[in-house]
């Protein structure tokens, strides 16, 4: 049986490393490592982008073109009037497209569009940032396309988990048999604890939409199919800005007099002025730096995962090597298992700090105070 078992692990192993020795015969100088250097920078730069078509596969083709096969987005334009036409008139950015009038190009450096000339030229600074005029875009992108089908997602499975309850009393069917424990923790070891028993339920909504939500794109952005949407700062600054006017317009008296007068009565108010001067303007600052704080935390570490990993897999197109591609492939394996962490706990963390934050603003200023250790720990 152990024999059996070696000559198995024996072939595998063959199979593997003649794979790799019979890769194509590819020129493995040091320019030629170079350019393939700067084709993995700028795939993993490509993969990372938001665009305007939803790409599955991209491959080059004998005419030495770059083909996709996918499916296009519908572009929204605002510039003198409304224009609205499909991403695929742009030929992933080989040709112009004319709309009331107008022409739009496709940059395909940013990947946004701007206005141009018949011709399609599209002038750049020294910066290599174009220069044309930017029409207002409201297309949907496929950031956007992602957020509305986790939103489908979400909706059809909590609609699904809330009718069980209704028909079985109680208890979870389904699909929901799995989400439903993660629910009663949201809410028994993250609302109630930092929000309180009398108050918790009414941010219960959105401490529960965003963590699934959050959660739900980490784990598709783990997929092939370039989809990185909590690495877009845009989609982590709107989820910070729901928590900052959650947080400011359900704050108590006791929240803002915290602000500005987080001295309380512990002094007379002649010698608390020399301090108010340099505490209040701390505190307002603060209402600002605890949401900055989640969209950035949230993007960085989401956009350095991508980077990280599509990285790792370019390296076996640039070794072309069974050792070094070999040496890759399980470094990239190892970080995928670690990303699949990530996806939880980066959606764990926004969660708790966004209850944190609701906890303060719906708590009395003595309350307040024991969630300070807390907050300054994550």
């Amino acid at each position: 049986m152990q024999k059996q078992t070696l000559v198995k692990i024996l072939f595998i192993l063959t199979i593997a490393f003649g794979t790799f020795s019979c890769t194509d015969k590819m020129d493995n100088s040091e320019e030629a490592k170079a350019e393939r250097k700067k084709e993995v920078s700028e795939y993993v730069k490509h993969h990372n982008l938001d665009t305007h078509d939803f790409t599955l596969y991209s491959y080059k083709g004998e005419d030495g073109k770059d083909h996709s096969i996918g499916f296009p987005l519908p572009v929204i334009l605002w510039s003198d009037g409304l224009h609205v036409f499909s991403s695929g008139k742009f030929h992933h950015g080989e040709e112009v497209v004319e709309s009331n009038g107008k022409y739009f190009a496709l940059d395909t450096h940013s990947y946004k569009i701007f206005e141009t000339d018949q011709t399609g030229k599209i002038s750049y600074d020294e910066d290599h940032h174009a220069t044309n005029v930017k029409p207002l875009d409201f297309s949907i992108t496929k950031s956007v396309f992602m957020i509305i089908v986790v939103g489908l997602i979400m909706f059809f499975l909590f609609r699904g988990l809330a009718k069980s309850y209704v028909k079985n009393g109680s208890i979870a069917s389904g699909p929901g048999r799995f989400f439903e424990p993660i629910v009663l923790y949201i809410r028994d070891d993250i609302a109630i604890p930092n929000i309180g028993v009398e108050k918790h339920k009414r941010y219960m909504p959105f401490l529960l939409t965003v963590f699934f939500f959050v959660w739900f794109l980490n784990l598709f952005g783990l997929t092939p199919l370039g989809i990185n949407v909590t690495g877009n700062i845009a989609i982590t600054t709107a989820l910070a800005i729901m928590t900052f006017l959650l947080t400011n317009f359900t704050g108590t008296k006791d929240y803002w007099k915290h602000i500005f007068d987080p001295l309380g009565d512990s002094m007379p108010w002649i010698a608390k002025i020399p301090l108010y001067i340099i505490l209040i303007p701390i505190e307002v600052l603060g209402i600002f730096i605890k949401p900055f704080s989640l969209l950035i935390r949230l993007y960085a570490n989401m956009q350095a995962g991508h980077i990280v990993l599509g990285s790792l897999l370019g390296l076996i197109y640039v070794f072309n090597s069974w050792l070094g591609g070999t040496l890759s492939f399980g470094l990239s394996f190892a970080i995928s298992l670690i990303e699949l962490l990530v996806a939880a706990l980066q959606a764990y963390i926004f969660t708790m700090l966004s209850a944190l934050y609701f906890g303060f603003a719906s708590e009395s200023h003595d309350h307040a105070e024991e969630h300070e250790g807390e907050i300054q720990h994550l």
